[in-house]
């Protein structure tokens, strides 16, 4: 819509002061011809913009002008106070006031009509990124590391990693956070090496007055992409497994073992040839299999591969051994 693409035109001056038509064209996805004549329609409308020739020329806003917000269509308005719902994500960041105030401010801008659908669909959503049955992770570290990305400054951490035996200091350049199903990450180069380190493992952080060497290209999502793909092709080798399971239990056997199971997989029926019924799952590691369904001691037995079947049983009378 045209009245989007004036709003656009008008923060892009605000954030840029200065852009040449050929910069604004190609960011709005329009022709340079398209820009002229927006920019006409502005300054028809009150919004004082000009146009300057001649190579340092472009377009440009007059410095102190401040656009409201009344372009905002409804969906665009419900879309920033759903946002306000992930209150935690904010508070871990250190922003939560931050982001009552600024939409409190968004708020008293927004016309009446659109006012009263945003801030319901703001108090209708609950975000909770936490994990059944799993700890609350510590992100006492996150609003520290937060401003290092932002001021782009290195940081010293006392960082307790799950395959060393104590926690060591590391000098790192940080290049960004990303949040994965509830647990922070931050992505860093040591020595030159690109990382991803885990907030919650984070005892200590001091900023340095050193700059940080940040790539000037450099896509996170990609470098996250990257880093997540290499940690997943070292996890261990999954497992197939086919148990059969007391009726009383399986809906259990279903939630408790889902969490354990290949991404986007789910205990699956099959035929059965007793009063038991059967299930196939794919478990993403193997020793977690065991573990989980040892947990249900005769409410389930392995039925295959055989291979799990004498892992199962070696635990099992370990197990005897210790409590026997």
């Amino acid at each position: 819509m045209r009245a989007d693409r004036l709003l656009q035109i008008i923060l892009l001056l605000q954030r840029h002061a200065r852009l040449s038509a050929r910069e604004l064209a190609e960011r709005l996805e329009v022709s340079t011809r398209t820009v002229m004549r927006d920019m006409e329609a502005l300054s028809a409308a009150g919004v004082p913009v000009y146009t300057e020739r001649g190579r340092n020329g472009g377009c440009v806003l007059l410095p102190g002008y401040r656009a409201d917000v009344s372009g905002l269509t409804p969906r665009e308005a419900q879309a920033l106070f759903a946002w306000s719902g992930r209150a935690a994500l904010s508070e871990e960041l250190g922003l939560r006031d931050a982001l009552q105030s600024a939409m409190g401010k968004l708020s008293s801008s927004l016309p009446l009509e659109l006012q009263g659908d945003a801030e319901a669909l703001s108090g209708a959503i609950v975000v909770d990124r936490r994990r059944w049955f799993a700890e609350v992770e510590d992100t006492g570290a996150l609003p520290v590391l937060r401003q290092a990305v932002v001021t782009r400054r290195r940081v010293r951490v006392l960082y307790a990693s799950a395959s060393a035996g104590r926690p060591q200091r590391r000098t790192v350049d940080p290049w960004g956070l990303v949040e994965q199903a509830g647990r922070w990450y931050l992505v860093a180069a040591h020595r030159g090496v690109a990382r991803m380190y885990r907030v919650s493992r984070v005892q200590e952080v001091d900023v340095l007055e050193e700059h940080a060497d940040r790539p000037p290209d450099l896509d996170l999502r990609a470098e996250w992409d990257r880093l997540r793909s290499g940690l997943e092709q070292n996890l261990p080798v999954g497992v197939d497994v086919v148990v059969r399971v007391r009726p009383e239990v399986v809906e259990q056997v279903r939630r408790i073992a889902t969490p354990m199971l290949a991404k986007g997989e789910q205990a699956r029926d099959v035929p059965s040839d007793d009063d038991w019924p059967h299930l196939a799952m794919h478990f993403r590691v193997r020793e977690a299999a065991c573990g989980v369904l040892l947990g249900f001691a005769t409410d389930v037995e392995v039925l295959e591969p055989p291979d799990i079947r004498r892992r199962m049983l070696e635990l099992a009378t370990a197990a005897v051994r210790i409590y026997g």
